[in-house]
C-alpha cells in the first residue's frame, strides 16, 4: 500500500492506492501549506481528519503547494512521520505533481492553472525549466484569481453591460466596499477573487466576459510558455479547475497563441496514482 497526498492550501485529497491490485480509496481533508502552517498545525489537522484505514504503508508520496525548499519540505515530512511512523516519505511541490501526472515518465510541458497558474518544463525526470508565477499580483496570469481580480476591476470601474453588473451584485449580495474590503484587508484575498470564475462561467455567452478569460489566457502563453523553446515542438498539458472549467477557450487561446494544447484534467491525482503504480 502506498498513500499519495496532492495537497493545496484549501485542501488535500489523499489516495490510499493497492499497489498490487491497482484499487484506490481516498478522503479530503484540510490543505496543507508548510509557508503558512507549522508541522505542530499539520500534525493535530491529520488527527483530527485523515480518515483512511491501513495496516502496512510501503510509502508516502506528498505533492503540496508551498513545498518550494528543503526547509518547509522538512516540516512536512516531521508532521506526516508523526501521524503515520512511515519509513518512506517523500515530499514535493504540486508543480512536479502536475508534472508526473501529465507527462508520466515522458518530456512535456506541464501547466497548473487553478487559483494560481505555475508551468514548467519537465523532462521526464525532473523539472528542467521553471518560468516563476510570481503570485496573483505580479503574475499568475491565466489563473482563477487573476480572472477574478479583471472581472472585479471592470465590473467596478463600470467596464462591463449593465445587465452583468445587475446580474452579479444581485447574485452575490456585495457592495462595492464590501469587495474593497476583502481584498485589500481580509485573508486570502486571491481565493475571493477566484470564487467568481463561477459567476464568469455561468456567464460565458457574453462577450466581454469570454474575452476576458482569452485575455488573460493569452497572457498566460505570452508570459510563461514562450519562454520554454521545447513547446514549439510539444504539446501544451494543464490541470487544475479553470483550465478544465474553460478548456475551449484554452484550446482557443492555444492555437492563436502558436502553441498546441495536450492533455487537460480537472484534477493531477487520476495520473499520479498512475504514474505511482508504473514507477
Amino acid at each position: 500500500m502506498i498513500l499519495i497526498a496532492d495537497s493545496g492550501s484549501s485542501k488535500t485529497e489523499w489516495c490510499l492506492v493497492n499497489t498490487e491490485t491497482g484499487q484506490s480509496e481516498t478522503c479530503i481533508t484540510a490543505g496543507v501549506n508548510p509557508l503558512y502552517q507549522d508541522e505542530e498545525s499539520i500534525y493535530r489537522m491529520l488527527q483530527k481528519e485523515f480518515t483512511l484505514r491501513f495496516t502496512v504503508l510501503g510509502g508516502i508520496f506528498f505533492y503540496g503547494a508551498g513545498c518550494i525548499n528543503d526547509g518547509v519540505k522538512d516540516i512536512v515530512r516531521t508532521a506526516l512521520n508523526r501521524n503515520f511512523r512511515c519509513l518512506s516519505i517523500t515530499v514535493h511541490s504540486d508543480l512536479m505533481a502536475a508534472a508526473r501526472s501529465l507527462c508520466q515518465n515522458r518530456e512535456g510541458i506541464a501547466c497548473i492553472l487553478g487559483t494560481g497558474s505555475n508551468s514548467c518544463y519537465y523532462n521526464g525526470h525532473e523539472i528542467a525549466r521553471h518560468v516563476s508565477p510570481l503570485g496573483y499580483i505580479l503574475g499568475d496570469e491565466g489563473s482563477g484569481a487573476v480572472i477574478g481580480r479583471n472581472f472585479m476591476a471592470d465590473l467596478l470601474k463600470k467596464q462591463l453591460p449593465d445587465l452583468v453588473a445587475e446580474r452579479f451584485f444581485q447574485q452575490y449580495n456585495l457592495t462595492p466596499d464590501q469587495v474593497i474590503e476583502h481584498v485589500y484587508k481580509a485573508p486570502y484575498p486571491n481565493r475571493f477573487l477566484a470564487q467568481f470564475t463561477r459567476f464568469i462561467l455561468e456567464n460565458l455567452s457574453e462577450p466581454s466576459l469570454k474575452s476576458l478569460v482569452k485575455e488573460s489566457f493569452r497572457e498566460f502563453f505570452a508570459r510563461n510558455i514562450r519562454q520554454y523553446p521545447e513547446a514549439k515542438r510539444l504539446p501544451v498539458n494543464f490541470t487544475g479547475s479553470v483550465a478544465w472549467h474553460f478548456r475551449e477557450l484554452l484550446i482557443e487561446s492555444a492555437r492563436e497563441s502558436g502553441f498546441v494544447t495536450g492533455l487537460i484534467t480537472p484534477a493531477p491525482m487520476k495520473g499520479l496514482v498512475d504514474y505511482h503504480l508504473n514507477a
